[in-house]
Order: structure tokens, then C-alpha cells, then sequence
């Protein structure tokens, strides 16, 4: 979801408020967008840098929908205009043959107006974006491709836990994945103070959720986890300091943090955590929070490979399932964008 209506100067209001209005349409098994489930057909576009496009990358993973749907990264800096494909060799996706995201969302509507979103997913022949409706995205993911799903593939979406799970992820959703945001961005002391104090009212919850049950829903993994773990892995590496979210720090909540590190070290969580491009993101991109665009070479990420504890819970990440295998080649972390890695330079 992250986007470029908010690089460089005059962004920072007076308080925050989110663009929450994205392209509605689906892809479904039974195609009534238009858009019917097909393997090989749409490319996920994400950036690793991005807390909402990460939700994406992990999901495809644990659901094993690698072979099904393609993956195009972009770089973790952007400018006004859009996303860019640097990373890949020449800048341009292989597969699309863009040099930025913009180039989809105009082949959908030459006057795209809004923001240029990751994650967006791709119709590869028409190389138009079919939706960057994040959350739904995930969703689709979980309940309209199963038959594209892996061998022991959890079930991220359980119909039994649907009601709560809509009351958890909402609160989280509002009060931590856009309250680190509302923090960050505040333009007066008062819309801060507020911001502040909201954000640490919901990690104090769900510290004590999380204090008694090892997941958010209970025994094993959700999507509901998906969505808390990319906002808690930038915790510390960001938004205790570059958002001013620094009333502790994730490592001195003793729930939260052991469930992060027990998340973090679950295939398909901390396997596609990226700490350098985490951090060049949001110190390089956010200028007129830091105009210096200085990349701090803290905190130390090897902690998030410590022992946590919270097999004595109970439960297990994929029930009756089985993890996902090893990240296929051309997916990896670079080497060194890991837990203790070299800084990015």
C-alpha cells in the first residue's frame, strides 16, 4: 500500500489520514470480475521495503502459490511519480518490460489519478493492474485459489474465526498498521500525543492477548498474524525512532516480542524480511521526516534469531499442515539482508 503521494516535501498534515480507496476488482475461481483464476496469468508486483506488499509475499509463500503466480520486486526507493523496477538488470521487469509500476496503471486508465500502490496484481497479457485492493488481495489469495495451494497449506482464513478475526485485524489494522503512520506523520504536538497514545493502548492489548495464546487467533497462524508481523518487524528498525514510536521498544515487550521472533522464524516470515531495504525505504523516501536521508546502521537484527520461547503455549504455525518449502531461486533475501547483515551502503 505504500505509495508516492508521499516522497519528498509537504506531506507531513496536521493529522493523518489514509487514502483507503483502491481498484475493487477480484480475481476469482469463478471469474465474475472478469477476472478468472488462472495459473500463470497475473504477476504479483510488490516491494520488500513495503509493510502492506510484504503481507502479500508472505502469503503467496506459506499458501505455496510460487508456481502459479509470478513476482516482480521493485527497488525500495521511489520517487513522486512511481515505483521503479531497479533492481532488476537494465530497470525493467522481465516480464512486463516496465521500468515503473506507473507504466501498469496506465495501461488500466491513462489518467490514473491516485497514488501508485504496491502490492498491485498484473494481467500479464494486457500488462494492466487488475487490483491493488491489499487487503483483499490476501484474502483472494487464502479463499479463491485453493486449487492452486500446496500440500499442507494452512488455512489462513478459517471460516469458524472469520467474525473475530474481522474485530482483531480492524483494531489492528487502525491502531498499530496505521497508527505507527499517524505517529510518523503528525504536523502538531496534539495530533502526536494523541497518535502516541493510541498506538501503545493496542500493543498493550495485544501484548496481554498475546501473553496466555501463542497466535492471535489461538494455535496456529492466520492472516491476522501476517498483518501485526510486517509492522512489528519495522518496530524497532523504524518506527521506534524514525516515527517517533518510542515509548519501548518491541524487544522490551516480553509477549510481543517473543511472538514476533517466533513468527520471524517460521518459513515464509522472516525468510522474506529484508532489514536493509526495510530501513533505506523509509529514511531515504520519508526526506522531510529525515532531510539528511541518513540510513541509521542500527539496531542489531541478529536478536530476532534468539530462542522465544513460546512452543511452551502450545499450538503449532501450520497445524495439521507443513511448512513451505525452501524460498525458490530468484526469491531470496540477498545475502547480507538478514538477520545481522551488513547495512546496506
Amino acid at each position: 500500500m505504500s505509495d508516492t503521494s508521499r516522497s519528498g516535501s509537504g506531506y507531513v498534515e496536521p493529522e493523518f489520514t489514509r487514502d483507503d480507496k483502491y481498484i475493487s476488482d477480484r480475481i476469482t475461481a469463478d471469474g465474475r470480475d472478469g477476472w478468472p483464476v488462472e495459473a500463470g496469468r497475473y504477476r504479483l508486483i510488490a516491494a520488500r521495503a513495503c509493510p502492506w506488499a510484504n503481507r502479500t509475499i508472505i502469503v503467496r509463500r506459506l499458501l505455496g502459490l510460487e508456481s502459479a503466480i509470478s513476482m516482480g520486486l521493485c527497488g525500495p526507493t521511489h520517487d513522486a511519480r512511481s515505483w521503479t523496477f531497479d533492481l532488476d538488470p537494465g530497470g525493467r521487469d522481465p516480464v512486463l518490460g516496465y521500468e515503473r509500476l506507473q507504466e501498469a496503471y496506465f495501461a488500466r486508465d491513462p489518467e490514473y489519478p491516485k497514488g501508485i500502490t504496491v502490492p498491485a496484481v498484473v494481467d500479464i497479457p494486457t500488462k494492466a493492474v487488475v487490483t491493488n485492493n491489499f487487503p483483499q488481495i490476501t484474502l483472494d489469495f487464502a479463499t479463491e485459489w485453493t486449487a492452486h495451494h500446496r500440500d499442507g497449506a494452512p488455512d489462513l482464513y478459517p471460516e469458524h474465526l472469520r467474525d473475530e478475526m474481522a474485530d482483531v485485524m480492524q483494531r489492528v489494522y487502525n491502531e498499530v498498521n496505521n497508527g505507527v503512520y499517524r505517529c510518523g506523520f503528525s504536523g502538531s504536538q496534539r495530533a502526536y500525543d494523541k497518535s502516541y497514545e493510541r498506538l501503545f493502548t493496542a500493543l498493550d492489548w495485544l501484548e496481554e492477548r498475546l501473553t496466555d495464546r501463542r497466535y492471535l487467533m489461538g494455535d496456529t497462524i492466520t492472516e491476522a498474524d501476517v498483518r501485526l508481523f510486517t509492522t512489528l518487524a519495522r518496530f524497532d528498525a523504524v518506527y521506534h525512532g524514525h516515527f517517533k514510536c518510542n515509548r519501548q521498544k518491541l524487544t522490551e515487550f516480553r509477549a510481543l516480542w517473543g511472538y514476533a521472533r517466533d513468527l520471524f522464524q517460521t518459513p515464509g516470515f522472516g525468510d522474506t524480511t529484508d532489514f536493509p531495504q526495510i530501513k533505506e525505504h523509509y529514511y531515504v523516501v520519508h526526506a522531510d521526516i529525515n532531510p539528511t536521508q541518513i540510513i541509521p546502521a542500527g539496531p542489531d537484527t541478529s536478536v530476532w534469531l534468539t530462542p522465544h520461547g513460546r512452543e511452551e503455549l502450545g499450538g503449532s504455525p501450520f497445524g495439521d499442515g507443513t511448512p513451505p518449502g525452501p524460498v525458490p531461486e530468484g526469491e531470496r533475501v540477498p545475502e547480507g539482508h538478514g538477520p545481522g547483515g551488513i547495512p546496506h551502503r
